[in-house]
């Protein structure tokens, strides 16, 4: 395959207003395909990812605006600390719209509007202009001037009910999935709006919401619900609803591994276990009597896999008659398989303040495009000259007087010596 560097989507530039996950999720991923990302992150203290996971312990830079859960979502980009509330920092959006081709945001609805910078004031100014907004439970409806973060869309979406054992409570999914693939979806949502432009030279309104996506990820209970009165799918714990057997099961030397046994792949389970009787077996006949009957395919299974030294050994009994399986690994274990290493879906990041330490990569691979290796994010307001200088043509003195002003902020690293001294004097 070709490794020449193609443009992709260099030469696009991006405005990100968001913050948390869902949409810098977005942004990085179009920074990480070329685009010129500014991060227009709110003052005081910019996206409260700053103040979330681990921190520099450094003396010289403690308390500096950096830490491990800002750069994972938010590397790549160009950090412009405005104080949004201020009249004069929302005529500098205006006055740089013209330069930008996209913008996206996740304030609650109607936040934007009230800055002056919803969609119609802003595609006044540019029509060719592609913002998306990203929301919990999008801009309209009973819920949208709902506040929450993922796991309140979890909630809503019906997915938290099923999630946890039959007989106890229903259990959180303690990871952001609706909020990355939100900002998956809205990646995607603006490449396409992207090709619209380029072939009809017109820009659009994009939403995407938390729940949205989190209702569609359910796989086949959706239609089941709608067409079958009085049904209503139960929690399984850690087995799968419609069986299989399919869930995660004990190994004999106490760890787990977790197994997917299909409707076609009956005979080949069988014929791994050794148990040709299973096939004339009247309690497991067909795909539903396998489900109905799970608990005890479940003790079968759990009692041939006692049997074996390790889990490994379990595993190639298995995978010689191909049935799809896997050790049920930590997540320190999965961040050293090498597997995950060899292709790239653990990076490590040299930051200078934090550290080194590992993020995940990027989910999509392209014959065409290379991505960077060298990740930087930016401290708090890093890029703010470069951006008010190029993009809205200001000059040093203007940029002086909106520091004055409050409009621009900036780390303290980042500040004239002078300044630093005298702030840290003060601390003192």
């Amino acid at each position: 395959m070709s490794q020449t560097r193609y443009p992709m989507l260099t030469g696009y530039r991006v405005l990100d207003i968001t913050q948390i996950v869902a949409g810098p999720t977005c942004t990085r991923i179009l920074a990480e395909m070329g685009a010129e990302v500014v991060k227009l992150e709110l003052a005081p203290f910019g996206d409260r990812t700053r103040i979330g996971g681990l921190r520099s312990q450094k003396p010289e830079y403690k308390g500096c605006s950096q830490s491990t859960y800002f750069v994972q979502h938010n590397h790549s980009k160009k950090s412009l600390a405005l104080n949004l509330k201020h009249a004069r920092a929302r005529e500098l959006v205006l006055k740089m719209i013209t330069q930008f081709d996209v913008l996206v945001e996740n304030f609650s609805p109607g936040v934007m509007d009230r800055f002056g910078l919803g969609y119609d004031v802003l595609r006044q100014r540019n029509p060719r202009l592609v913002m998306c907004s990203i929301s919990l439970a999008g801009q309209a409806g009973p819920l949208a001037d709902k506040p929450g973060y993922d796991y309140v869309a979890q909630a809503y979406a019906g997915v938290t009910d099923l999630i946890g054992e039959p007989d106890g409570s229903p259990a959180l999914i303690t990871m952001a999935i609706g909020d990355a693939s939100t900002g998956v979806a809205a990646a995607m949502a603006v490449g396409f709006a992207l090709l619209h432009r380029e072939r009809t030279g017109e820009g659009q309104y994009i939403e995407t919401s938390l729940l949205d996506t989190y209702f569609n990820m359910h796989e086949v209970s959706i239609p089941r619900v709608g067409l079958r009165k009085g049904y209503e799918p139960k929690r399984t714990g850690s087995q799968h609803p419609d069986g299989g057997p399919t869930g995660i099961f004990r190994c004999g030397d106490g760890t787990y591994l977790t197994l997917a046994t299909l409707p076609h792949q009956w005979e080949q389970f069988a014929t791994a276990l050794g148990r040709a009787d299973l096939l004339t077996d009247p309690r497991f006949a067909t795909a539903a009597l396998r489900r109905d009957n799970n608990a005890q395919l479940k003790e079968i299974l759990e009692a041939w896999l006692s049997g074996f030294p390790s889990r490994d050994a379990a595993i190639a009994a298995l995978e010689q008659q191909r049935i799809p399986c896997a050790p049920v690994l930590s997540l320190r274990e999965a961040i050293n398989h090498p597997h995950l290493q060899e292709r790239g879906v653990v990076r490590t990041v040299s930051d200078p303040y934090v550290g080194e330490f590992q993020i995940p990569g990027p989910p999509a691979r392209f014959s065409a495009w290379q991505y960077g290796s060298a990740l930087k994010a930016d401290l708090l307001g890093e890029h703010n000259e470069q951006v008010l200088k190029d993009i809205a043509g200001l000059s040093e003195a203007e940029i002086d007087a909106l520091y004055a002003e409050g409009v621009l902020v900036r780390d303290r690293l980042l500040e004239p010596a002078g300044e630093a001294a005298e702030e840290a004097a003060i601390a003192r």
